[in-house]
């Protein structure tokens, strides 16, 4: 089993950028395909991003695509999400998952393990 914690939310102004990192402890995070997920206020949970166990293999989906890029470190058993030219429609709690298959997914339901979540709050 693997634990998740998540970091590095906050409020900023649209336009803006924040790296959210989740650091793995338990299992190592290289055994599993991670992925990050939001859920804003009223709305259905939504996975914006998944990269395989190698990290050579990463997916989007179209709200995100060309502004949100996910990697990861399996040396330091940590998962990133970079956010570049946020806007008030990305505001959510995000969550880091992991999915014990080996294939990025955007599928919410197949990620096995979580995260408490991090706030993200843009700003018009």
């Amino acid at each position: 089993q693997v634990q998740l914690v998540e970091s590095g939310g906050g409020l900023v102004q649209a336009g803006g950028s924040l790296r959210l990192s989740c650091a793995a402890s338990g299992r190592t995070a290289s055994a599993y395909a991670m992925g990050w997920i939001r859920q804003a206020p009223g709305k259905e949970r939504e996975c914006v991003a998944g990269i395989s166990r190698s990290g050579f293999t990463t997916l989007y989906a179209e709200a995100v695509k060309g502004r949100f890029t996910i990697s990861r470190d399996n040396a330091k058993n940590t998962v990133y999400l970079q956010m570049n030219s946020l806007k008030p429609e990305d505001t959510a709690v995000y969550y880091c998952a992991a999915d014990l298959g080996h294939s990025p997914t955007l599928r919410s339901e197949a990620y096995d393990f979580w995260g408490q979540g991090t706030q993200v709050t843009v700003s018009s």
